[in-house]
């Protein structure tokens, strides 16, 4: 393992060389970890995943497009109607024999 120097620049910038930032995949904006060492200062790249918030329409979708049998697809049918949603509006297929 090779090191290189960095400079420490104002409100503690720390400006990492062009070979690491690639190595590393760090691009501007890129979140790293800081973490203490006792030989130093370790920043790891943080791993972020995208996060889906599910609206309520979209839960409906979920509920009827899953259901399996006739028994799965009315227990889903009252779970959209207590989310507030007409599950005749919701776009789904309806289980074969319905």
């Amino acid at each position: 393992m090779r090191s290189e120097t960095a400079k420490i620049g104002k409100r503690g910038t720390v400006v990492i060389p062009s070979d690491l930032r690639r190595k590393y995949g760090f691009v501007e904006g890129s979140m790293v970890i800081a973490e203490a060492r006792k030989e130093g200062v370790l920043l790891r790249p943080v791993v972020t995943l995208p996060l889906e918030i599910y609206t309520p329409e979209r839960k409906a979708e979920f509920l009827l497009n899953n259901a399996v049998t006739r028994e799965d697809y009315d227990w889903a049918m009252k779970e959209v109607r207590k989310l507030g949603i007409d599950p005749e509006k919701v776009p789904r297929e309806k289980p074969k024999g319905r």
